[in-house]
């Protein structure tokens, strides 16, 4: 396997460092283990948002062993925990010193369960025998249960039966379903309680011992059979790594000068291929782990739009995938209506029965337009005009929502009402404190966002041409009217010049919300902003209330409910970041990209894990060797926070491609003064590939093509 940094991160109610966790996930599973390997607190195996595993301890004896390291592997799907004993007295009455025992723990997540290799060495120049026991506990909680949510009822947990070298725990869930745990073992073990069961270890001088297990997670009532653990372990190794690979040529290769910004790129491609799960409909990037590792239609679209000129094959998958979870129908409870976007989709018992409502929930007000934004960019950069052909009839009911269930109150902009079961801000900042008035007072719906606004402006622009592309000029000209007045009418009821940017939202009064916000940069990268604008609005947002030098505010410094530590006020989230700096460059404000760019590059550098996380803290930058204060709860990894590198890059490269022409477009590229050169290979455009390295000279930064395998212009505009 390939090795890779130790990751781990910090649960909400952590206490200290100490009570780290390492996060596996595989498709619709993941894992969270102790540094030990172990399961115990509000840790677990996770299947389709049911904890199927709720406890596994190891130990030697009644001792836990002592931890010599841990790292995640394999992109982040394995983990390797490397233990040894304390000093111990054995059955025989004699004491094993301190670190004679050497347990190797690997774990691997692969379908749906866990396979573990237990590997023993006796350092010891006479034989040991030693009892090895393993505890374990399945509750078959709900995952928002295990995030905080408190239940009246629950199903029932079955007591564990023994067939053969397996042990099966099954639950009779409320809804219906039937769930269970089996856990399999390379040789029978000693039972010794319930969930209690011991392995007689004996090994001679030199020797070295192997146990495998297995924990699977099943959904009938009767599992099916599975492969020994051993075998079960060695697969899942080799389909894993074969699958990883194969996952690596869906994108291009991204190479620089300089070592450490290579690393950053390799490390967001890797988390990305850890986050993507392949669903019927294709890849979707799961929005983060550990506590939303499922679809979210907001995150993927915007994921997607990140990586597009990267990997193209994923922005389908999304498409696809959001294409058929589409609402068709209305339903109040998950804030359904005909057309809409799915924001959130969960499979465990308490969404089955509407306890959340989260099952199939559509609470967004902003997936549809984005989903409509994403449309017309893959088009622009694949030419599929098949793609197109398919996706077009989803495309128009995404457009019949904004107009028909958008805009209820027909004044041109889409807003919404908040949802009293689900969530009241529907934006993509959305706490319920999120929006609100200059003095600090909370703003009335129904709520008009001024980024949503800019969405369904570049939603409108896409369709016109995805309507060009499929010859239907009246709706061409339909679409395009219809952005244009929307961009005149916004800038009319939004810019607000005393504070130098677009108000946050419009309330139900329709009175702007006068708050210098991050959300207005978004208008920048869907050119809702005026040109005239585009001056003034640049300055509020690079000035030192809003860029706090590692990244830009979600809300400036001095505004009512400014506060660095919050969620959505204040703190910095890299997606948001990674979007403006994109509208910088839209705008031609490169060197502020580049700026912003290198805010977030240098901030990653100081988490443990080399990789931006989820969001962080608002802190000021005070000096070169001031670290950014993290916020202890952000998912990490996190899929926009690990598309944001690639939206960066393509910023400062001024990279656009042009899939109808078979053209790629660098427009003023500039590079940070550390990084003589980027190198791209494999960067696909309408089915061909083209390699180029992008070399930064004294006074400007030229193009070189490398390889092409077919009619591809390359254009760099000085």
């Amino acid at each position: 396997m390939q090795e890779r940094d130790s990751k781990f991160y910090i649960l909400p109610g952590a206490a200290t460092p100490d009570d780290r966790v390492a996060v596996l996930k595989h498709a619709d599973t993941f894992a969270v283990f102790d540094r030990f390997g172990d399961i115990n607190g509000g840790q677990g195996i996770f299947h389709e948002d049911t904890r199927y595993l709720s406890g596994f301890l190891l130990r030697l004896g009644e001792q836990r062993p002592l931890l010599l390291s841990s790292m995640t592997q394999e992109a982040d799907s394995a983990l390797s925990v490397n233990l040894t004993n304390t000093d111990m007295e054995l059955r025989n009455g004699e004491l094993l010193p301190r670190g004679t025992l050497h347990i190797e723990r690997s774990k691997i997540l692969w379908n749906a369960a866990c396979h573990e290799r237990i590997r023993m060495l006796n350092y010891a120049n006479t034989p040991i025998r030693v009892s090895l026991r393993i505890s374990f506990e399945a509750d078959f909680a709900d995952i928002f249960e295990v995030r905080g949510t408190r239940r009246d009822r629950h199903g029932v947990v079955l007591a564990p039966v023994q067939e053969g070298n397996s042990l099966i725990i099954r639950y009779e869930g409320l809804d219906h379903h039937h769930r269970a745990t089996q856990l399999s073992f390379s040789e029978q073990p000693h039972y010794v309680g319930a969930r209690d069961l011991e392995f007689d270890i004996e090994l001679p001088p030199s020797g070295e011992k192997k146990l495998y297990v297995s924990v699977s997670c099943l959904s009938s009532s009767e599992p099916a059979v599975r492969q020994p653990a051993p075998a079960a372990y060695l697969q899942g190794a080799q389909e894993l790594s074969a699958s990883i690979s194969s996952a690596r040529t869906r994108h291009c290769d991204i190479a620089a000068s300089s070592a450490r910004f290579s690393e950053w790129i390799a490390r967001s491609q890797s988390d990305l291929r850890m986050m993507t799960t392949e669903t019927p409909e294709g890849p979707y990037p799961y929005a983060g782990v550990p506590w939303f590792s499922t679809a979210f239609g907001r995150d993927g679209i915007i994921t997607a739009m990140q990586t597009l000129w990267t990997q193209p094959s994923l922005a389908r998958g999304v498409l696809r995938f959001l294409a058929a979870t589409q609402s068709t129908t209305h339903d109040k409870a998950r804030a359904a209506e005909p057309g809409k976007i799915l924001h959130e989709l969960r499979k465990g018992e308490m969404s089955n029965l509407g306890e959340v409502p989260f099952g199939r929930y559509y609470g967004s007000v902003d997936a549809t337009p984005l989903y409509v934004m994403l449309a017309g960019a893959v088009y622009d950069s694949t030419a599929d005009r098949s793609l197109v052909q398919e996706l077009w009839p989803h495309v128009e009911r995404a457009l019949d929502w904004i107009e028909r269930y958008g805009d209820a109150d027909g004044d041109g902009f889409v807003e919404y009402a908040g949802d009293p079961a689900g969530l009241t801000q529907q934006g993509w900042k959305d706490s319920s404190d999120s929006v609100f008035h200059a003095d600090g007072s909370d703003a009335v719906g129904p709520i008009a966002l001024c980024e949503v606004q800019g969405y369904v402006y570049a939603a409108y622009r896409a369709a016109a041409r995805l309507a060009e592309a499929l010859e239907l000029p009246e709706r061409v000209s339909q679409y395009t009217h219809t952005a244009n007045k929307l961009k005149e009418r916004f800038d009319q009821a939004f810019w607000c010049d005393e504070i130098g940017s677009y108000a946050l939202a419009l309330d139900g009064d329709k009175r702007p919300c006068r708050v210098r916000t991050s959300n207005a940069g978004h208008c920048l990268y869907t050119r809702i902003a005026q040109p005239r604008r585009a001056p003034r609005l640049v300055q509020t947002l690079m000035d030192d209330r809003s860029f706090s030098g590692w990244g830009v505010r979600t809300v400036a410094r001095g505004e009512a409910r400014y506060n660095p530590m919050s969620y959505h006020n204040g703190s910095i989230w890299p997606h948001d970041t990674a979007m403006i700096a994109a509208g910088l460059a839209n705008y031609g404000y490169r060197r502020e990209a580049l700026r912003v760019m290198l805010g977030l590059y240098e901030a990653s550098m100081y988490f443990d894990t080399k990789r931006l996380p989820e969001l962080f803290c608002g802190f000021d930058r005070q000096s070169s060797g001031e670290a950014p204060t993290i916020y202890p709860v952000a998912c990490s990894p996190q899929a926009w926070a690990s598309g944001a590198p690639f939206m960066l890059l393509q910023a400062c490269l001024g990279l656009s491609i042009d899939g109808p022409n078979r053209r790629v477009q660098f427009s003023h590229p500039i590079l940070p003064s550390f990084l003589q050169e980027v190198r791209i290979d494999k960067l696909c455009v309408a089915g061909e590939t083209i390699d180029l390295i992008v070399h930064r000279y004294p006074d400007d930064v030229g193009i070189n093509v490398v390889r092409r395998s077919g009619p591809i212009e390359v254009v760099n505009v000085k």
